[in-house]
């Protein structure tokens, strides 16, 4: 766990959920604070789709910046975190030479000076998480029964920009899931659902939200970052 030469923090400003490469300073490390950020969702979140949008997270950070090795420490050191093991934390943090200048995994370093910053859903669920009983989900089962035999349906074309920088037109509705529109995706343009990460203003969009939710209406665009080596997906 040594060859941790030249540690330092570096200045940088932004909230990009990469990391900014900066000038370097006088070295400052904290250990592992037990603490872990509190925060709220905007809506109330099951514990499916808090682990959908880290699986989303951790799929497209290295994409943005940084070392792919520093981003597989620290989401293995998140995991230990949220397990309460704090020691095992922290030799995964030291071991991959991540300085910590606060003491917390929400913002870190590594050797050359790459600032990486991980959002609060990565390191404990919202104070407002709820637990899927099978009496809801038999409810949201008939909600959505409900929706798709609804006789007031709308539809409207949705224009979603690829990744690949292309754009496609899909046929959708208010009512519409994003799961729903993956497999029509998938169908135009023969790109497997799990190859499919959806975002609107910055934001992940998971499967189980409605158009109608997100208030995403037809003249809106919709990113679609395609995965082009879906082995790497975890569903």
């Amino acid at each position: 766990m040594g060859g941790c030469v030249g540690r330092s923090s570096v200045d940088g400003q932004g909230s990009a959920p990469g990391s900014m490469r900066g000038k370097k300073r006088g070295a400052r490390n904290e250990p592992l604070k037990k603490e872990r950020p509190k925060w709220k969702s905007e809506y109330p979140m099951t514990e499916g789709q808090l682990r959908s949008k880290r699986d989303e997270f951790w799929d497209t950070a290295p994409a943005f910046d940084g070392r792919k090795e520093i981003w597989d420490a620290l989401r293995a050191a998140a995991l230990a975190v949220e397990c309460n093991d704090l020691e095992l934390a922290q030799a995964i943090v030291d071991g991959a030479c991540i300085t910590l200048p606060h003491g917390s995994l929400t913002e870190s370093y590594d050797e050359l000076g790459n600032r990486y910053q991980l959002p609060a859903y990565t390191l404990a669920p919202p104070v407002n998480l709820i637990t899927e009983t099978s009496s809801e989900c038999k409810a949201s089962d008939c909600t959505q029964k409900q929706a798709q035999a609804s006789p007031s349906r709308e539809d409207f074309q949705l224009r979603v920009r690829l990744s690949t920088g292309k754009d496609v037109r899909l046929t959708a509705s208010m009512a519409d899931s994003i799961a729903e529109l993956k497999k029509q995706l998938e169908e135009r343009e023969d790109i497997e659902v799990t190859r499919q990460r959806w975002f609107f203003s910055g934001k992940l969009l998971t499967d189980k939200t409605r158009l109608q939710d997100a208030k995403i209406q037809k003249d809106f665009v919709v990113q679609v970052i395609v995965n082009i080596n879906p082995s790497v997906i975890t569903n």
